[in-house]
């Protein structure tokens, strides 16, 4: 179990680095589409490949940071109704929607957006707008993202097992309130380091 877990701290960290970088192109969506409505309102340009570079960032931000959310509990679900159940059907739930549910939904999308990906990249797939962007680097965004997506359904699982067993703590179990955690973790991000 120990290697498995070591398994799941990799794969752990690679998402959380990953979604942390990547979700500072957030600032860049904002500026780029503030940019792109200033320039079309006051001086009457317009660009559709500043609009569809908008489009792709925030591809880029919801796969590639969709793991880190995963890893984070900070998916979407029924709190209301999952916090009725004790603690150990809530893990059943958890480890059983992982298997049945999130794991092949990421096989399928792997296995049918490659073809998708690799058509447009040989064609060299351009967008159908004058001025627009190339369309496989956006089409490669479903199979690096749902293969990110896959890995740390795999990390959950082994975590979830984990915490099964009595192996580790469960990591979202907070004796705070949901936002008390989060402002406390923010907190704790934005302390320098004191060495």
């Amino acid at each position: 179990m120990q290697a498995l877990l070591a398994v799941s701290r990799i794969i752990d960290a690679i998402n959380s680095r990953l979604g942390k970088w990547v979700s500072w192109l957030i600032l860049a969506v904002v500026i780029i589409s503030a940019a792109n409505a200033v320039s079309r309102k006051v001086l009457g340009l317009s660009s559709n490949a500043w609009l569809e570079l908008q489009w792709v960032m925030f591809s880029l931000i919801f796969m590639l940071c969709s793991p880190w959310t995963l890893m984070s509990n900070e998916h979407i679900r029924i709190d209301i109704v999952n916090n009725l159940f004790p603690k150990t059907v809530r893990n059943i739930i958890d480890l059983f929607g992982h298997v049945v549910f999130l794991l092949p939904l990421t096989v399928v999308m792997i296995v049918t957006g490659w073809p998708f990906f690799l058509t447009s990249y040989r064609l060299n797939e351009q967008s159908f707008n004058s001025g627009g962007l190339p369309q496989w680097p956006a089409k490669s965004l479903v199979v690096i993202g749902f293969t990110l997506l896959f890995f740390q359904g795999i990390s959950e699982i082994i975590k979830r097992i984990a915490v099964m067993r009595g192996v580790i703590p469960d990591p979202f179990e907070e004796t705070l309130h949901p936002a008390e955690a989060e402002a406390e973790r923010l907190l704790a991000e934005i302390k320098p380091d004191k060495q």
